[in-house]
């Protein structure tokens, strides 16, 4: 019997776990018998997995099925834990569905982790649920999320350092669209950040430039930042001090972009062993996005449909139909920001570095969406959504064929997504 789509037997154990950073709340139940004593409170280590496997065993069910709400990682030690010592018992179940349980069972308003746990019961005797990730694409999820956090880490130190420079050199540091930026990862950026330390802000020559630039920085490059330094008002009273803190965050951002081309070095790795390698085959998808999509989407059997799996990042517009009134109202953004940013990077990618994807682009912007809103947008293209490739049938393909789509469906999208780091 499927437990993930089909109602459980009566007889069926049910363990209800609310995951917690000290001790989880565990509730067990059958369809016949119903609660089976009080909930308790079992620590995290080894000890409350030793006494939860006890307890299973007291009931000597036929059957035994563990629901435990995922929550950020929380519930990650036991869930490999038990999936070990219990192979194929572990469903795992959001917490918005585990609000939505609430709500069935009357207590939406009132949380504590007794209501969650009997929510979690509740859904897992539906035979509704998820199983445990095991293997490569758990590793690589965790590989994406560390990632993913490491970039956001780096914009707000590239950010910070851009503040400083601007401190130390008023007007150097020019944002986009006010003149020619100043591209910190580049040759150039990291010249004048060792020029500005070196000199507390001080001008320097064009040969100082190019003696400091860790690649190739021409003479013509060189001599322009020369002569807009010079422009510059003069550095602050404690323009030493300012460089010297500045040195400090030059090595904590350096250090940072260091530790993200390592964990995507595993991330290509990890990637290689899944079946959404296969996503690298689209025009602009490297390993890094084709990851971060991947871990979300996979295993692809659980998606029936492309607009299943649009659905699921929150970015499909939500619908209302009544008799004959239909409305296509602003997008859901239900799902964690991860999905959609995952999905929106292919997007972008996509719209570099593909001719149909890009001619798509130029009419959705001609109509006046914004970068973003295309993006969106492009939900009416079959080919825009990754599922296709994911199917088992595409999975020994070496390349993937990309066209425009014909439908209008994914028009008129009124609320957008924040852009994501990644």
């Amino acid at each position: 019997m499927d437990l993930v789509s089909a109602e459980l037997p009566a007889r069926t154990l049910v363990v209800g776990i609310d995951p917690g950073k000290v001790s989880n709340r565990v509730l067990l139940a059958t369809g016949e018998k119903g609660m089976l004593g009080e909930p308790v409170s079992l620590p995290t280590q080894r000890e409350g997995i030793e006494r939860l496997c006890t307890l299973i065993a007291e009931v000597d069910a036929p059957q035994t099925v563990i629901a435990i709400e995922a929550t950020g990682s929380l519930h990650l030690p036991w869930a490999a834990e038990l999936e070990r010592r219990l192979p194929g018992s572990l469903r795992l179940l959001a917490p918005s569905e585990t609000q939505a349980a609430r709500t069935q069972l009357g207590s939406r308003r009132f949380k504590d982790d007794d209501r969650d746990c009997a929510a979690l019961v509740s859904l897992a005797r539906q035979g509704l649920g998820r199983p445990a990730q095991v293997g490569t694409l758990e590793a690589l999820l965790d590989a994406v999320r560390h990632r993913r956090r490491l970039i956001a880490q780096r914009t707000v130190a590239r950010q910070h350092l851009h503040h400083q420079l601007n401190s130390l050199c008023p007007g150097l540091s020019a944002p986009p669209g006010h003149g020619r930026a100043l591209a910190l990862d580049s040759p150039t950026g990291q010249a004048v950040l060792a020029c500005a330390v070196e000199f507390a802000g001080r001008p320097p020559i064009a040969r100082s430039l190019i003696a400091r630039a860790p690649g190739r920085l021409t003479r013509a490059n060189a001599t322009f930042w020369a002569e807009r330094w010079r422009g510059c008002l003069e550095p602050p009273a404690d323009a030493k001090l300012r460089a010297e803190r500045m040195k400090r965050d030059i090595r904590r951002w350096q250090a940072l972009a260091a530790d993200v081309e390592a964990v995507e070095d595993q991330v290509r790795v990890l990637l290689a062993g899944s079946a959404g390698e296969v996503l690298t085959t689209l025009p602009g998808v490297k390993a890094a996005r084709a990851a971060a999509f991947a871990v979300h989407a996979l295993p692809i059997e659980r998606f029936p449909t492309a607009e299943r799996l649009y659905s699921f990042t929150g970015l499909a517009p939500a619908r209302y139909e009544s008799a004959t009134i239909r409305k296509a109202r602003a997008i859901s953004r239900q799902a964690p920001g991860e999905r959609r940013d995952a999905l929106m990077g292919i997007a972008w990618g996509l719209s570099q570095h593909c001719e149909a994807f890009r001619a798509r682009d130029r009419e959705l912007r001609g109509r006046g969406m914004r970068p973003i809103e295309a993006r969106v947008a492009w939900r009416g293209t079959p080919a825009a959504s990754p599922t296709g490739c994911l199917k088992p049938k595409s999975l020994s393909t070496k390349s993937a064929t990309l066209g425009p789509g014909t439908r209008a469906g994914g028009d008129g999208v009124t609320a957008m997504p924040r852009e994501g780091a990644t």
